[in-house]
């Protein structure tokens, strides 16, 4: 007969995941990808380092499962932005004002989430969500010209490039030295410039 968990046991090692998903966070926070090793994340998490393979067969595993987790709080942010009062310009610039204030207030974790060089898992999940973030824009993007507020362009080119613009002024090699207020009032003008 096969071994089944009771549901202590199954609570016991969800929380201990959970435990080791809250400490590769932290960690990730405050020294990126380079600090969220297995040892640093399992005593964070006051567990055996040994343990974390219950739960992760590897680095890339866990930082993959990471990478998801917090930026799909991000999307779930903007997405919501997206959907805010105003007209399709304003929701747009919400969307801008939203990714960049919440990359703002922790440039560490941005640059991880971002820009740091990873393991390619993480690079490819990278990617779905730069496309979640681009098809979010060029969705109120469509509704623009659509509604004729916008002139015609290609929606997703042009989120695209929204995009890649506000990353890199965020945390690429490019990036200002400006205020966090004046970051935010520049890509907003940005926007609604690149907008037409």
């Amino acid at each position: 007969m096969p071994y089944r968990r009771t549901p202590a046991v199954q609570a016991r090692l969800d929380a201990q995941r959970q435990a080791v998903l809250d400490a590769a966070i932290a960690l990730l926070s405050e020294k990126g990808y380079a600090g969220c090793t297995m040892a640093a994340v399992a005593d964070r998490a006051g567990i055996a380092t040994g343990s974390m393979y219950k739960h992760f067969p590897s680095k890339a595993a866990l930082t993959v499962e990471v990478f998801r987790t917090v930026v799909t709080r991000e999307v779930e942010a903007v997405a919501e932005a997206a959907q805010g009062p105003g007209d399709l310009n304003e929701r747009i610039v919400a969307i801008v004002e939203t990714f960049a204030g919440r990359a703002l207030r922790n440039p560490l974790l941005s640059y991880a989430l971002l820009a740091e060089p990873v393991d390619p898992a993480v690079d490819a999940e990278r990617l779905v969500f730069r496309r979640a973030f681009r098809d979010l824009i060029a969705g109120r993007i469509t509704e623009g010209i659509d509604a004729g507020l916008l002139p015609p362009q290609d929606a997703k080119l042009t989120a695209a490039s929204l995009v890649g613009a506000v990353a890199e002024a965020l945390v690429g090699p490019l990036s200002g030295e400006s205020t966090d207020q004046e970051t935010l009032q520049a890509l907003t003008a940005f926007v609604t410039r690149a907008l037409g």
